[in-house]
């Protein structure tokens, strides 16, 4: 995969701050990072009638209930200024532009509610197979609704934030006692993470139909996971500390506009889907994603590359689903699509699946392998979408893991 390159297609939105610095919206172009509130600041946003105070913020939330009218015109408006590689705007008393490697990147979102769906067919094939080898590898409501649960919001973390080894109850078989102990087998899930850009009242479900108008963005997201403790909670209510202990996000949120040229057709449902979940048009987007690992000792080797039209059901189906009983979504809610595996085993996206449950280590250029993570090891997801001399980047997400405490 290329090296990241934000072009004048894109215009993502994201947050930044300089050292001693607040917090203030921003775009990025190439390697440079747009300060928002010092253009608007210069009046380039006045007749779009929007206060300054929006953009010195610490989360982008405040910038997406503008609603979507607003926050297109700004996205056109920095096309506009951005258009020339060498813009000759000044402040005359801030820079409007960083370079990347000057800036620190936070968290775009404040987070409210978090849920992690379960989407991709070829995933739940496999871990059902593995899970339960004589019987069936779907359970039987996987192909009439998209299965989720409720994630925790507060242990998200941008891109460059680090953690540690988790700790919790894990049991090797269902005949012995369960024993209290780090994870040894710490996994990622290859995932996009879902911006909800508009709020539904409670008791208001969202039709299928229309549920794009509720999606601000993507970004990219790891959905950490330690296997061992998941296989010991996770029946009846499914997982909980196996999850919840860190998730990554990268720093730039890649709006819905931007990815218009690359939606791709998806398959044809069968069994047929209840009427809340019929589409006029089905669509993914062809976004191609890459996985490398990184050890203390190796340079990253790329382990998985997969894309996000690997999808059983639609981000429109989720979303509709999600509000079918009522439930109210915010601005800002996060929805993680579930690993995005393909149907070639380079194509999987957790190393529960790259090494079929540990029987097919990964090995390292240095003849050292993997077959879950170690402490030291550094995961990087990256992604981008490229049609027809148009190229969206989303960046990366790249997260270290940290001994135990």
């Amino acid at each position: 995969m290329n090296k990241m390159n934000f072009t004048i297609d894109n215009i993502p939105f994201g947050i930044f701050s300089v050292k001693n610095g607040r917090k203030r919206l921003a775009t990025i172009i190439n390697d440079q990072v747009v300060d928002l509130y010092a253009l608007a600041d210069l009046g380039y946003f006045d007749d779009l009638k929007i206060k300054k105070s929006v953009f010195k913020n610490d989360f982008l939330n405040n910038f997406i209930s503008l609603g979507k009218d607003k926050t297109k015109a700004v996205r056109k408006r920095l096309q506009e200024i951005l258009a020339d590689p060498t813009p000759k705007i000044t402040h005359p008393a801030q820079p409007i532009t960083h370079h990347l490697n000057d800036v620190q990147l936070h968290l775009p979102i404040k987070i409210g509610d978090y849920t992690d769906f379960y989407s991709s067919e070829q995933h739940a094939t496999n871990v059902g197979k593995m899970f339960r080898p004589d019987g069936d590898a779907l359970l039987p409501n996987w192909k009439h609704l998209p299965v989720a649960y409720h994630g925790r919001a507060s242990s998200i973390f941008v891109s460059g934030e680090n953690f540690h080894r988790p700790k919790g109850q894990v049991n090797a078989s269902d005949t012995t006692l369960p024993v209290f102990s780090p994870t040894k087998r710490l996994d990622i899930e290859l995932e996009m993470a879902t911006i909800i850009g508009k709020n539904n009242l409670i008791g208001h479900s969202i039709d299928v139909n229309a549920a794009e108008d509720y999606v601000f963005g993507f970004t990219l997201f790891n959905d950490w996971s330690a296997r061992d403790i998941q296989r010991w909670e996770y029946v009846p209510l499914g997982p909980f500390l196996a999850k919840n202990f860190f998730s990554s996000m990268s720093p730039w949120v890649v709006t819905l506009e931007a990815l218009e040229p690359f939606r791709a057709a998806a398959e044809t449902q069968k069994p047929e889907v209840l009427a809340y979940l019929k589409e006029e048009k089905r669509h993914h987007f062809d976004i191609q994603l890459e996985v490398i690992l990184k050890t203390q000792h190796t340079e990253g080797i790329i382990i998985s590359q997969s894309n996000f039209k690997n999808m059983y059901w639609t981000v429109a189906q989720q979303i509709a689903h999600h509000t079918v009983n009522g439930c109210n979504l915010n601005v800002g809610d996060v929805m993680g699509s579930g690993t995005i595996s393909g149907k070639t085993p380079d194509s999987f996206g957790s190393l529960l699946e790259l090494t079929w449950g540990g029987k097919n280590p990964i090995t390292l250029p240095d003849g050292s392998t993997r077959t879950f993570l170690e402490d030291g090891d550094t995961i990087i997801i990256k992604g981008f979408a490229e049609k027809d001399g148009i190229r969206v980047d989303f960046g990366e997400v790249k997260t270290t893991i940290l001994p135990i405490k």
